[in-house]
């Protein structure tokens, strides 16, 4: 069995080779440009892992993480436009760096490229991979789209962003799993409950990502907190909050988020520790782990080959990053 380390490393062998062309260098050089940025390529990894739960890895499963990595950037350089951010990794985004129409143009191609790499899988199983990767890619993007939906909506539940966040986040997460068990000719009740582990770990760690984005440490985590705050975002966070203040704290809290005050985010993070926002959103990630690994427990495989997706899950939900 490998650890999530060892087949990072040995996933960017073949991935950090180019994928495109030379010609056109005018799209194919952005392409290039923003794989190179790099990242943490859990998503990728996870297909591995999640052949090898059940068989010796398949090269098939290489290619079936390539087109997985390749989609999850096609996303990203979307999103960066969608989101106007000028930065990704702490480097300029695609359209920013170069224009929109190269970065809309960059996103298509590496979608394409991506079905490329799908269509080299010899597998027996590979309709079965496309129609779990087709289902997946359309559920990306309706998260993303209820993202922006909810971006101009006064009110929006915690039901209502659970469901948003499993689109745009967990559910990638958790077909990179399954199609990577399929390659390792898992059974179909093992595929579903590998699936839901991996869909409970997406959901756990937005909850993180959320938490870190207003109560990180600085020095730790890369950048100041309350990027979301300031952006008024609707996180875990925020939404609970409203739903617990009493009146004061729900107005103040609903003035702030009409304003613009340098002191902003420590008014609302003084609003959130008052109602103990950080202890629940500790008690919820710690929920969706437990979900998590009651799916995993329940693969009928021995417990040492589960042993690299549990210390994956755990260094997820305890980064500080």
């Amino acid at each position: 069995m490998h650890s999530f380390k060892d087949l990072v490393v040995n996933f960017n062998k073949g991935f950090d080779a180019n994928h495109f062309p030379a010609s056109p260098a005018s799209l194919y050089e952005p392409g290039e440009y923003f794989l190179n940025i790099g990242g943490k390529r859990i998503r990728p990894v996870l297909c591995l892992l999640g052949n090898e739960l059940f068989n010796e890895i398949n090269e098939d499963a290489y290619q079936l993480a390539n087109a997985v990595e390749l989609f999850h950037n096609f996303s990203l350089v979307h999103d960066d436009m969608m989101d106007d951010a000028s930065l990704r990794r702490g480097k300029a985004t695609v359209h920013t760096k170069y224009d929109s129409n190269t970065a809309l143009l960059v996103g298509d191609v590496m979608l394409i490229r991506a079905y490329e790499y799908l269509q080299k899988i010899q597998s027996a199983h590979l309709s079965k991979i496309l129609q779990l990767f087709n289902t997946t890619a359309k559920e990306v993007c309706e998260g993303q789209q209820l993202d922006m939906d909810y971006s101009k909506m006064e009110k929006v539940s915690m039901d209502e962003y659970i469901y948003m966040i499993t689109l745009k986040t967990s559910v990638l997460l958790a077909a990179s799993l399954e199609m990577g068990a399929i390659i390792g000719g898992a059974s179909a009740s093992n595929c579903k409950h590998l699936y839901e582990f991996g869909k409970n770990i997406g959901i756990a760690f937005q909850v993180q990502d959320d938490y870190l984005d207003a109560f990180g440490d600085a020095a730790i985590f890369g950048k100041e907190p309350g990027g979301d705050i300031k952006q008024n975002k609707k996180t875990f966070l925020l939404i609970h909050a409203l739903e617990v203040a009493n009146k004061d704290q729900k107005n103040d809290l609903e003035a702030l988020l009409k304003s613009n005050d340098e002191d902003k985010v420590e008014k609302v993070l003084t609003i959130f520790k008052q109602c103990e926002v950080d202890t629940w959103a500790e008690a919820l990630k710690a929920k969706y782990l437990k979900q998590a690994f009651e799916h995993l427990e329940t693969i009928d495989v021995t417990s040492d080959r589960k042993k690299p997706l549990i210390e994956l899950a755990n260094y997820l939900m305890n980064r500080n990053q």
